[in-house]
């Protein structure tokens, strides 16, 4: 992810990357099912990658409720 993309997360309030968060949270939900039933995913990185913006995006969100500023 890039620095652009990681700013213009940081800009979005607490409440927007809550509410991406729990978009994020069915997507993975989804995959994980898509999976566990037997069928192939069509991209199998998107699970590594939707669990990472998830990471990201709680370590922003946790940062802004430290009020650490970056």
């Amino acid at each position: 992810m890039g620095k652009k993309r990681l700013a213009t997360l940081r800009d979005n309030s607490v409440e927007e990357l809550e509410g991406k968060l729990v978009d994020l949270k069915n997507v993975l939900s989804k995959e994980k099912a898509m999976v566990a039933s037997g069928t192939r995913a069509e991209k199998p990185s998107k699970i590594k990658n939707t669990r990472r913006q998830i990471a990201r995006i709680l370590t922003i969100v946790a940062e802004k409720n430290a009020g650490v500023t970056k």
